[in-house]
This record gives structure tokens, C-alpha cells and sequence, in this order.
């Protein structure tokens, strides 16, 4: 059976496919374990092939050229952050009906944060902090634009002000409307780009006992306004925990008020898009949305 699909233009991947991809285009790994990893993302599937490594296969044509960037910038990042990246180990071909390149990483181990059981937020919000400051000091001479934050956060009001009338009802599009004119007004200054992951979610942080200990799908990866990766507040701390990030991040209050805006465009549309096909997305997305109203009134 087909691996489940979250967009309607999906390639067909299943078990079978993948293992005869494996094993024709890597006889060495021929016959080694492969297991379906029910991780959450959205752009790629993954397998696991045997102990060490990971499949990443593109769900649509769209993901493609997230390979490249990563085969090309994760090595050069992996030397200057504190934690660990993925690996790329190698690259796949198309075949048997399968349309897209793939890839081969090192796997790496460890378990996504789940909010209210996170043995020590304070340490996490601190141990994220010092990735992201880590992130922003990074060289980016030749750095690609960034998924997000490459472009200003006013160019997303009028989709932003779309997807909130979707959710009225669900959510208190009033404090929402109000969350979003502050992000939208607030100045970036003369801030300069920097490196950004730009999809600091829970499902691409990974713990070991508790502290961060890697950084895993870097598709968005690229250099724009620092206030993007603050998201990552909002997304898997609470409001203790964030607090203490607030501080380390060492970023200004306007940059904040654009962070929380990016938090809230982000799972907004998420919510609208997932709510039928992602319920871990979804709900994620209902929790931040929570999230940035209550602080957005205190």
C-alpha cells in the first residue's frame, strides 16, 4: 500500500518501490532492513535502510531542488553549528515509476518534543537559542534566499488575511487580525540577512534526554530576516521556556513582533491546509495559534 499522501500532485511510494530503487542502484545496501518512517513532514517520505541510514524520497516535483541545496550546504553548516545536521550519504536516481532524484543520509536518532512533556524547557529554550544564534553568525556569502524571510512578511498579508477569514470560527480571528498588524508594521531596521533554517518545528528538532541534540530537514534552509527562526518559540516551548529563549536569542522587540507574525502566518495556513490529511500538523498548528494569541494579549 501507497504510503499516505498529503498533496494532490504525489508521486506513488511504497515499500516495494523503494526497496527495488535500493537495491538496483545500491547493490551494497541490497537486503539491508527497510522500515517506513512515520515522521510528519510534508515534502518528503522516509525509510530507514538498516541502522545507519535514512531514505529521503520527495513527495512532488517541488521538493526536488531541496536535495541539492542540502547535499551542497549541509556539510559546510554541519562544521559550524552545535548540534548535529543530516549527513547526505549519497544520491538515488528515478526509476520504476518513480519520477524524482532521492537521497541517502546518515540516520540520526533522538525524539521530537512534545509540548507539556519536555523534561527541561528551560535548558531546551536555551539549547535553541544557542542554534539559532550559532545559525545567524554562519558566513552567507553564496547562501541561497531562504524558503521564508528572504522576502518581506508584508508581501504574505493578503494570503495571511485570506486563511484567518477561512478560520473564523475555529480560531479569534480579531486577536489573530491584531497579532498579524503588529508583525506586519513592525520595522526590520538594518538588521542584515542571515542563515535561517526556516522550519523550526517539532517535528525537525530532536531531543536526547531532553536537550537538543540535532536539526534534521533543512528543505527551507537559506539566508533572510533573523525574526523567521524565532517561530521556533512559539512551536515548541511554552511561555516560561520562551522567555528564557527570548533573552538568548539576543534579538530586538521589533524582531519578535515579526517572529510571533511568522508563527501565526505559518500555522495558520498550516491549520486551513492539514486539517483533514495531517492531524499532527493540525494540531500543532492549533496549539501555536493558542499560543500566539495568549501572548499576544498579555
Amino acid at each position: 500500500m501507497s504510503v499516505r499522501k498529503f498533496h494532490p500532485d504525489e508521486a506513488d511510494i511504497d515499500e516495494p518501490l523503494v526497496r527495488a530503487l535500493v537495491d538496483e542502484q545500491f547493490p551494497h545496501w541490497a537486503g539491508q532492513p527497510l522500515r517506513h518512517v512515520d515522521a510528519h513532514g510534508t515534502s518528503h517520505v522516509l525509510y530507514r535502510l538498516g541502522d545507519a541510514f535514512v531514505l529521503r524520497l520527495p513527495r512532488r516535483g517541488g521538493s526536488v531542488p531541496d536535495l541539492a541545496g542540502e547535499r551542497r550546504w549541509l556539510p559546510f553548516l554541519a562544521a559550524r553549528l552545535p548540534v548535529a545536521v543530516p549527513e547526505p550519504v549519497a544520491e538515488g536516481r528515478p526509476g520504476h515509476g518513480y519520477p524524482h532524484p532521492w537521497a541517502v543520509h546518515r540516520w540520526l536518532p533522538g525524539a521530537i518534543p512534545v509540548a507539556g512533556e519536555v523534561a527541561d524547557p528551560a535548558a531546551l529554550a536555551a539549547d535553541l537559542a544557542a542554534f539559532v544564534t550559532a545559525l545567524r553568525r554562519v558566513d552567507t556569502a553564496g547562501a541561497p534566499a531562504a524558503y521564508r524571510g528572504a522576502r518581506p512578511l508584508a508581501e504574505r498579508d493578503s494570503a495571511t488575511r485570506a486563511v484567518l477569514d477561512r478560520l473564523a470560527g475555529e480560531i479569534d480571528t480579531d486577536a489573530a487580525r491584531a497579532v498579524w498588524d503588529a508583525a506586519v508594521r513592525a520595522p526590520r531596521g538594518e538588521l542584515p540577512d542571515v542563515w535561517l533554517h526556516a522550519d523550526l518545528q517539532p517535528g525537525n528538532v530532536l531531543l536526547d534526554q531532553g536537550r537538543l541534540s540535532a536539526v534534521i530537514d533543512f528543505a527551507c534552509m537559506g539566508v533572510g530576516d533573523p525574526a523567521v527562526d524565532l517561530l521556533v518559540a512559539w512551536y515548541v516551548l511554552d511561555a516560561p521556556a520562551r522567555r528564557i529563549f527570548r533573552a538568548a536569542a539576543g534579538l530586538d522587540a521589533q524582531s519578535w513582533t515579526r517572529g510571533r507574525g511568522w508563527a501565526l502566518t505559518v500555522a495558520a495556513h498550516e491549520l486551513a491546509y492539514y486539517r483533514e490529511s495531517n492531524p499532527f500538523m493540525a494540531g500543532t498548528a492549533e496549539r501555536v495559534i493558542r499560543e500566539v494569541l495568549a501572548e499576544g494579549r498579555d
